[in-house]
């Protein structure tokens, strides 16, 4: 399989779309201690790099990668986008605004036959063009598609998020030429993308707050009984229930959920019966005063899930949505549905950590369509 390096890893989401699509992830670069022990428990094959990317070199990122230059097909990667987020500061010199220029220089010195950055739309506005076109300088040999706005409910997650993607690929003869359209061409039917009411069947759903709540629960009888016809017809399901790559997965919570049908993640948060009344009378779509949650609406899709602070900014919470049926906001393992991550992808053991490394994620769906469509063209 042709190896890719995933640059600021985190969890794992554009890695698993990559596997997906058909590349070994031989190597993960990423900082966050947290972030990166979700990546190794679920690429147990990996070679994890937790080195801060601007100390980093293109040969130094080889030699840890175990791999020369010549076995290197793809660079993938999501750069920190909270310089460029419209609900940030907008600082145009935010340290971390950097990262993204660091992302192309070492493609520059790498000179992969592709590469795939992702970003938030934020980036695309005017005052962060000297950013964009200092790292573009870093490229001018490769060909470089028009920046592509991803709507992660055109391939098949069940949420709005929107994102930016940077591709690029030089004239090899490992890979044939291919344009945006390509990429647009990966969307899923209309009539296989997902829904809120249909991500979350078979969850545990009606839990109530326990100080000593393991976190993990049994899905649904119905759910598991109806997986034989799903797993036939539905994208969704195909992907939340299986298609687990060679090697990657937790092989003690892999035999848990294929034996007993258990998924972890199932971490409620304790709410006042205020809160709760409060939330029970919110309409769909309806946003409480208070907390800012929006109630999700069954027959639509979930609005982009955010990450939330870092220690760096007090580790506070993001605002999570509140579920359509029950008054309490949704779980790490309904987040993670709503994402696109499955079943058999280990969650961490805190909300706190759940939430911010899958409000940090890429979608695999959206990672494994877009590599798809580049995988299609290697030679």
């Amino acid at each position: 399989m042709p190896n890719v390096i995933d640059l600021f890893a985190g969890a794992g989401g554009l890695s698993l779309g990559a596997c997906r699509a058909g590349f070994n992830v031989v190597a993960a670069v990423e900082l966050d201690a947290h972030a990166i022990n979700s990546h190794i428990t679920n690429f147990p094959n990996t070679k994890h790099i937790q080195r801060d990317i601007m100390s980093l070199q293109g040969s130094d990122l080889l030699t840890l990668s175990g791999i020369n230059n010549n076995q290197l097909v793809g660079i993938i990667g999501g750069p920190p986008c909270q310089g460029f987020s419209n609900i940030g500061h907008g600082n145009v010199d935010d340290k971390r605004n950097r990262l993204f220029i660091k992302f192309f220089e070492l493609i520059e010195e790498l000179q992969p036959v592709f590469f795939v950055a992702e970003n938030v739309p934020g980036i695309m506005n005017d005052k962060y063009k000297a950013i964009r076109e200092e790292a573009f300088n870093h490229i001018t040999n490769y060909n470089l598609l028009p920046p592509i706005s991803v709507n992660a409910s055109e391939y098949g997650a069940p949420t709005t998020r929107t994102r930016i993607f940077f591709i690029g690929y030089r004239d090899d003869k490992r890979i044939n030429p291919f344009t945006e359209d390509d990429i647009e061409l990966m969307k899923v039917p209309l009539n296989q993308r997902t829904n809120v009411r249909t991500a979350l069947e078979g969850l545990p759903a009606n839990i109530r707050y326990s100080s000593k709540c393991t976190g993990e629960k049994k899905l649904d009888k119905t759910y598991t009984a109806e997986n034989a016809v799903r797993i036939q017809t539905d994208f969704f399901y195909q992907r939340v229930v299986d298609l687990r790559p060679k090697g990657v997965g937790n092989p003690e919570y892999i035999n848990l959920y294929t034996d007993k049908h258990i998924v972890n993640g199932c971490l409620t948060t304790k709410h006042s019966p205020e809160v709760k009344h409060r939330y029970a009378n919110l309409n769909y779509g309806q946003q409480d005063k208070v907390s800012k949650s929006i109630r999700l609406n069954p027959d639509k899709y979930c609005p982009t899930l955010r990450a939330g602070t870092g220690p760096e900014k007090g580790s506070f919470q993001a605002v999570r949505p509140i579920h359509f049926k029950y008054a309490r906001v949704i779980t790490p393992r309904e987040a993670a549905r709503l994402q696109g991550f499955p079943d058999w992808y280990k969650l961490p053991e805190t909300i706190w950590h759940g939430f911010r490394q899958l409000g940090n994620s890429v979608s695999p769906l959206v990672a494994e369509r877009v590599l798809s469509a580049i995988y299609q063209k290697l030679t």
